[in-house]
């Protein structure tokens, strides 16, 4: 196996004009102001400190950009992260997060690299959207705390656990928080649609036009208006420095983490859980990419390549004190739609933030979290797909079983849990549908009758069989073999194949009983037309030898001395 590592920046920049650097620049610095809040309220949420989130963003989304397959994807932090860290730093502690963290980088790129991209397109689209809306609700049921102000010390890690410990604290909802997070929310979503048609509801100070105006991304609208009249009127809430006392004003030292094999073993199922959740994610994102991208020079994205992009930048990143990066869908889409042309626009969205971080990360101190909370909120419900649980009537029921329980398995347990149970479940699902398709039928003699058999005294029945013979239909055989059975001695069986395209071992030995069967009573089996692959299992498998052996037999014994 040749391996192929080749970054698609490598191949960009062989035609990489001023032009293009231009609008990757101005894409970059545009969608590294949107990564800002969205990296910091995706640490808080996963339980741990927003330099975590920033750093991962700044170092996973450069390494990303520079070593991955797709010309816009943009890494780092994402949402559907926040449940699978926080469970992991609850249960494992945030030392162990790291370790996870850098095996599933290891993972990532050996998938990469012996070329299992397109392994994660087998995931049925049922699992992944029951899974995605899962996510989607525990982020939102974990971001109730800050977004009402609840006087909680610590969210537990279920979903059961976290219900009960909310409706226990409803009675200390604090309402300058709930104020704050009402104003995010409705914010982040009224934001856009003021500039929907190219003419703003209200009126704009002359000089300033609409499109400027409206590029402003909403999250960062409401973390600086929101943020600034919080401190101006001195509300009583929680805030980035009341809770971590602000984010460091320098770059993270390399540091490795203290690594145990005895802890290493416990942390088999996290590791996988993150490798499989950043691979779907990552290559999901590329995919959406794709479709959006309207350059015809555009190219599509290589799978390969960009998980061995993730797995790097998942292997380097913890030992800046980091967590799990993938690619992110929403950043992603604002980088191309802000116009960018190369992985470039992702270097440049990393070096934004870590401008901002170096310059400005006193000011970030004052920042309510009940407005990350309703910047989360607002994640979280574009996340899902809930138009999705209303089209399900349109769908048959394998699909919603599918979907609908990998969804509450998501909600009550967890993804891995979800997605081993989901893929599990499909593969019982498809063994079923492909049974379904298979038929054994009996037909009449004179239409299916080869030229070639010689016609004989001998009784003769034929039998089509179509579709495939596998282990999940090998059962429906076996009226054939109880019409040999009950049958005229001496039967003449044809089987035409003409339609069946595809034969596994369990299947070929149900072809071996119809040939005893009709061995013992004295008769003569024919295959007529069998297709290629069924043609050369019985070839190897030494069935046609015998095949031709037993007839050769047969016919011997009927002629005369």
């Amino acid at each position: 196996m040749a391996i192929q590592f080749r970054p698609r920046s490598l191949d960009v920049l062989r035609s990489y004009s001023r032009s293009r650097w231009l609008a990757d620049l101005g894409a970059g610095v545009t969608v590294g102001i949107v990564a800002l809040p969205l990296a910091m309220a995706f640490a808080i949420a996963s339980g741990l400190k927003p330099e975590a989130g920033l750093w991962t963003a700044i170092i996973g989304g450069f390494l990303i950009a520079l070593l991955g397959g797709s010309n816009v994807q943009i890494g780092g932090p994402a949402g559907a992260f926040i449940v699978i860290v926080y469970g992991i730093v609850e249960r494992y502690g945030v030392a162990n997060l790291l370790i996870s963290t850098a095996c599933a980088g290891v993972l990532l790129f050996a998938l990469g690299l012996f070329k299992l991209g397109s392994l994660v397109r087998f995931v049925p689209v049922s699992i992944v959207i029951g899974f995605t809306n899962g996510i989607a609700v525990l982020i939102a049921l974990s971001q109730l705390k800050d977004w009402l102000g609840l006087a909680i010390d610590k969210m537990p890690g279920n979903f059961f656990s976290q219900v009960h410990t909310l409706a226990l604290h409803i009675d200390s909802v604090n309402f300058y928080a709930l104020g704050l997070g009402l104003a995010c929310l409705l914010g982040v979503f009224i934001w856009p649609r003021l500039f929907m048609h190219g003419s703003p509801v209200l009126r704009l100070p002359e000089g300033l036009t609409v499109r400027r105006f409206a590029r402003i991304p909403a999250p960062v609208v409401a973390l600086v208006t929101l943020t600034a009249l919080a401190r101006w009127l001195e509300m009583p809430i929680e805030t980035i420095g009341s809770k971590f006392g602000g984010i460091p004003q320098q770059p993270p030292s390399f540091a490795l983490p203290e690594f145990s094999w005895d802890t290493a073993r416990l942390l088999v199922t996290p590791t996988i859980t993150i490798a499989l959740l950043g691979a779907i994610e990552s290559l999901l994102c590329a995919r959406v990419a794709d479709q959006l991208a309207t350059d015809p020079t555009y190219r599509k994205h290589d799978p390969n390549q960009e998980l061995m992009a993730q797995g790097v930048a998942n292997f380097v990143v913890p030992f800046f004190g980091g967590m799990p990066a993938t690619g992110t869908i929403a950043r992603t889409v604002t980088n191309l739609r802000a116009g960018a042309t190369s992985p470039l626009a992702g270097i440049v969205h990393a070096a934004t933030l870590a401008l901002i971080v170096l310059v400005a990360a006193p000011l970030a101190l004052h920042i309510p979290l009940a407005v990350l909370a309703g910047i989360l909120l607002f994640v979280a419900w574009n996340m899902g797909e809930w138009r999705e649980f209303g089209r399900l009537r349109h769908f048959s029921n394998h699909y919603r079983l599918l979907m609908l329980g990998t969804f509450l398995l998501t909600v009550v347990f967890d993804l891995t849990v979800a997605v081993e149970v989901g893929l599990g479940l499909s593969c019982v699902l498809f063994v079923r549908r492909m049974s379904e398709l298979f038929r054994a039928e009996p037909v009449l003699t004179e239409e299916l009758i080869d030229a070639h058999i010689e016609a004989s005294a001998r009784p003769r029945r034929v039998w089509c069989l179509r579709g495939a013979l596998f282990f999940g239909a090998a059962a429906k055989i076996d009226p054939i073999v109880q019409a040999v059975e009950t049958g005229p001695a001496g039967l003449e069986l044809s089987l035409d194949m003409r339609d069946l395209f595809a034969l596994d071992t369990t299947g070929l030995e149900g072809l071996e009983q119809i040939l005893k069967a009709v061995g013992q009573r004295g008769g003569l089996l024919h295959i007529l037309h069998a297709q290629e692959q069924p043609r050369s299992l019985m070839d190897r498998a030494g069935f046609s030898a015998h095949l031709d052996a037993q007839n050769a037999a047969q016919m011997t014994a009927q002629t005369p001395p």
